[in-house]
């Protein structure tokens, strides 16, 4: 498998100010600002099991912790409105936002209309 770059940088190997400096404005500007208190828990726990990586999964609701290099390697599990998703961060996912890949709306499958649901039942017999 090839190495993954990001903008020209091995993400694995950048700290968090040279990886703020390749970052997209918006992102930059988020970093700047400060995490929030639920980021910040986030990336203690991080911090706290970086010798287990990929064996415990970190739950998190911070859907817009924007995925940071010393992440590679968690198993974290983001909220998705129900449960938590496992998600396995790779290389790939550095930059992205939590949420992207934690989509909290499903696919709506609606039945048959109902009797009297609809203009046609109107004058159908319900009882025989």
């Amino acid at each position: 498998m090839a190495e993954f770059f990001y903008r020209g940088k091995n993400p694995e190997k950048l700290t968090r100010e040279e990886f703020l400096k390749i970052l997209p404005s918006r992102e930059q500007r988020k970093i700047k600002r400060g995490f929030t208190e639920e980021e910040q828990k986030l990336l203690k726990k991080i911090e706290k099991y970086k010798d287990q990586k990929g064996k415990k999964t970190i739950k998190t609701h911070a859907r817009d912790m924007i995925i940071l290099p010393e992440m590679i390697g968690h198993k974290i599990g983001v909220h998705k409105g129900k449960e938590f998703v496992p998600l396995d961060i790779i290389p790939e996912y550095v930059g992205h936002r939590l949420g992207e890949y934690a989509i909290p709306t499903g696919v709506v499958r609606h039945g048959a209309a109902g009797i009297g649901a609809s203009h046609g039942t109107k004058f159908s017999a319900t009882k025989k």
